[in-house]
């Protein structure tokens, strides 16, 4: 790690090679770009929430950008993956007769 005579000395090649009035715009350039990459990755982050959260409390609803097929793929994993009650009796369904 560098001594602070070190720092002194890279700072003044760094003023010399680019000048005291590009540093200020570079760094305010930096700075810009460094905002706008955060607010991105913040914008990416909620998106991504929503879109969890919206099939996490309907799995029924269509997915934005999804096709039919991926729906219908993406509907039968949910009905697998969902446990099936044991030993609980099964809903009566008065239009259609059971079979003994």
């Amino acid at each position: 790690m560098p001594g602070p005579t070190e720092w002194l000395l890279i700072l003044l090649v760094v003023l010399l090679l680019f000048g005291a009035t590009r540093l200020p715009n570079a760094a305010r350039g930096l700075g810009r770009s460094m905002r706008i990459f955060k607010s991105e990755m913040d914008e990416m982050k909620t998106e991504s929430n929503q879109r969890k959260g919206i099939a996490a409390q309907d799995p029924q609803q269509p997915v934005t950008g999804e096709t039919p097929e991926q729906s219908a793929a993406r509907l039968q994993m949910n009905q697998q993956a969902q446990p099936k009650p044991q030993g609980m009796a099964q809903p009566v369904d008065p239009n259609h007769p059971q079979q003994p």
